[in-house]
């Protein structure tokens, strides 16, 4: 970011204190807090580019579980989270010149997957809120991308074993490659486009068992 001409690199987090990344900012942060959301929003009146990539993920059963899977759980960060930060951030953008918005999304938003069907629907419903985000602040010219990836080499995913895993640095380049030249998406790698293009295809891939299954 800083080699793309970033001035200042905000790092949000619950916890400032395990932000270990030279060169940011640490910020204190909770998306599922209505007074943190506000403060970040108060408090950091340059940003041109929002970022929202905070995520969880919950396995287990929509229908055999008690709480869906920890359906609510997710939804309250992967969706809600999103649309908070992005309501409170938008002033901000506007202010600066319109800037952009990267929602970090998933190639689940488009597939149900056994046991990560709570995350699907996390994911699916922020990717048709970041369409309706794009639509509405385009008048003010905020960009707003969507970014969507297998799996990211991240902690979230730090124990599944014997799958590709994206390098962040790689989607990083490709999420500002895809702002400077202008797009609403990016598809980070070969799965997530392969699953992209089949849902057109008859029969159409999210009708389909998932690989493996």
């Amino acid at each position: 970011m800083k080699a793309a001409g970033a001035k200042r690199i905000y790092a949000a987090a619950r916890d400032p204190a395990r932000v270990a990344t030279p060169g940011v900012q640490p910020v204190r942060l909770d998306v599922t807090r209505a007074d943190d959301v506000a403060a970040a929003a108060r408090d950091l009146r340059d940003v041109n580019l929002l970022v929202n990539n905070a995520g969880i993920y919950r396995t287990g059963s929509l229908v055999a579980d008690a709480d869906g899977g920890g359906l609510q759980a997710q939804l309250d960060t992967n969706f809600f989270g999103l649309l908070a930060m992005a309501r409170a951030f938008a002033p901000v953008l506007r202010d600066n010149g319109g800037g952009a918005i990267v929602n970090v999304l998933s190639v689940l938003s488009w597939l149900g997957v056994p046991n990560a069907g709570a995350y699907g629907i996390s994911k699916a419903a922020a990717w048709a809120a970041t369409n309706a985000i794009r639509n509405e602040l385009r008048e003010q010219r905020t960009r707003v991308l969507a970014l969507h990836s297998a799996y990211i080499d991240t902690d979230m995913v730090a124990s599944a074993r014997g799958v590709p895993k994206n390098r962040p640095e790689d989607v990083v380049r490709q999420t500002l490659d895809a702002l400077a030249a202008g797009r609403d998406e990016v598809l980070v790698d070969d799965l997530t486009r392969a699953v992209k293009a089949g849902l057109s295809a008859d029969p159409a891939v999210y009708t389909q068992p998932p690989m493996g299954a």
